[in-house]
């Protein structure tokens, strides 16, 4: 019998059997347990559960019962954290402790495998973004009364930042935030959309408005939403993504302690742009891995279907559109690893400050290479291509997809200025730092 071979594209190189700088044994065996896993209790339904919007919920509660969906945060973990709540390892292979930005990556790249973003962004959306500021900023005595419940996944959370008059104008947030007379509550007026989650959330993780306008006056805090006094939810209808919860959220003088503060007043845009960056090289990540499902589809395809007597495959102009598609997936492939593995060697503050601008660039271009990747693969399906259901079926819900991945995280053309600056920035300041004898130069 003939050994089964990965279709051109499909797998990154460390899977397909190439040689890897990055991956170590621990890497390996995390992904052969995850897996395994994600395989039994998310892909093998996921189409089924995207055509019908919802992922049940017995499904989140088995990643939380296998402390499944603790990989989504950002590594290191919260280690302390996790042994006070009996977390010491995750599925028997790697002790929380030895977690790095690899094994995450390994995570995200998994949980897409199945070319959809909606059944996993339903599972690990608010753990991903909305628990980590918590972690980071949150008070002790704001950490003892969410993160068991939150870390745990007992209770389920979102972040909630876009509103309807701005997404990625993050400093012009105009949900307000006013102390109530005898200083005890914010009282929360506003909405917040396409917040992913929302729907199913007891929690969010959300910016509001505090003090003066532009970013100084902008504060993170945890706003109860399920069954909460003056808060109404909804469900919006999107192209992709479906069965993640995209959610429009109205609050009416919604009643939040002070003590639900995050960090201090004031420092919520600061609080928001260090948790992009995690955000952003999910994005990346995932986003790799659905062009490598559309392409990987149509290599297989294209092998198959035959046009005025022969393979598609053995059309030159088809082999051109698989080449100059696959091309720019091996080499986004090959930037999101060094991204990853950059991660492992920095600290959080020298990531933050020398790779922010960097990230904003790979998340953009990210999107830019899925659209032909996912392109490419409609453009072969034909008509196969064009149909919501069939063997194209995954080629079309990918296409459908990719604003979901262009416009979130701060969109594309943001993104693109927002590197720039974050470059010349970062030019500038060290070019000041030596001339004034600071920092020395390396080479």
């Amino acid at each position: 019998m003939t050994p089964s071979r990965p279709i051109p594209f499909s797998e990154p190189p460390y899977l397909s059997g190439l040689p890897s700088p990055f991956h170590r044994e621990t890497h390996l065996r995390w992904q052969k347990a995850c897996r395994e896993f994600v395989d039994e209790n998310l892909h093998q339904h996921a189409m089924e559960w995207e055509r019908e919007e919802t992922v049940p919920e017995d499904v989140f509660r088995k990643f939380a019962a296998a402390n499944m969906l603790i990989p989504s945060l950002p590594a290191p973990l919260p280690v302390e954290w996790l042994k006070r709540l009996g977390v010491h390892d995750v599925l028997g292979t790697v002790k929380v402790e030895d977690w790095d930005s690899i094994h995450t990556a390994i995570y995200t790249d998994e949980m897409t495998r199945s070319g959809l973003l909606g059944p996993s962004g339903s599972l690990t959306t608010g753990m991903a973004f909305g628990v980590p500021p918590i972690i980071k900023y949150g008070s002790p005595q704001l950490q003892e009364r969410f993160l068991p419940d939150l870390l745990l996944g007992r209770e389920r959370t979102c972040i909630a930042i876009t509103e309807p008059g701005g997404g990625s104008d993050v400093a012009n947030i105009s949900t307000t935030a006013v102390k109530s007379p005898d200083g005890k509550f914010y009282i929360i007026n506003g909405s917040k959309k396409w917040i992913t989650n929302g729907i199913w959330a007891k929690y969010s993780t959300m910016a509001v408005r505090t003090s003066n306008a532009g970013p100084n006056g902008l504060s993170l805090m945890v706003v109860p939403l399920a069954n909460h006094p003056g808060v109404t939810m909804r469900r919006l209808k999107v192209a992709g993504q479906i069965s993640a919860g995209t959610t429009y959220i109205e609050l009416d003088d919604v009643k939040v302690p002070v003590e639900n503060l995050i960090g201090a007043e004031g420092m919520g845009m600061k609080y928001i742009m260090t948790n992009f960056n995690h955000e952003r090289l999910n994005i990346c990540v995932s986003a790799t891995r659905q062009a490598r499902v559309a392409l990987s589809a149509a290599f297989a395809y294209v092998m198959k279907r035959e046009a005025f007597g022969k393979t598609l495959i053995e059309q030159p102009v088809v082999r051109h559109r698989l080449a100059k598609a696959g091309a720019l997936l091996e080499s986004q492939s090959a930037w999101v690893d060094q991204f990853v593995y950059e991660m492992t060697r920095l600290s959080k503050a020298e990531a933050d400050e020398k790779l922010g601008g960097l990230t904003a660039l790979c998340k953009a271009q990210s999107g830019m290479v899925l659209d032909e990747c996912a392109r490419c693969a409609v453009l072969l399906f034909g008509g196969n291509g064009f149909t919501r259901t069939g063997q194209g079926e995954i080629a079309e819900r990918i296409y459908r997809e990719v604003p979901g991945v262009r416009i979130p995280g701060g969109s594309e053309d943001v993104l693109l200025d927002l590197a720039v600056r974050q470059l010349l920035k970062n030019y500038n300041n060290e070019t000041k730092a030596i001339e004034l004898g600071t920092r020395t130069l390396k080479i």
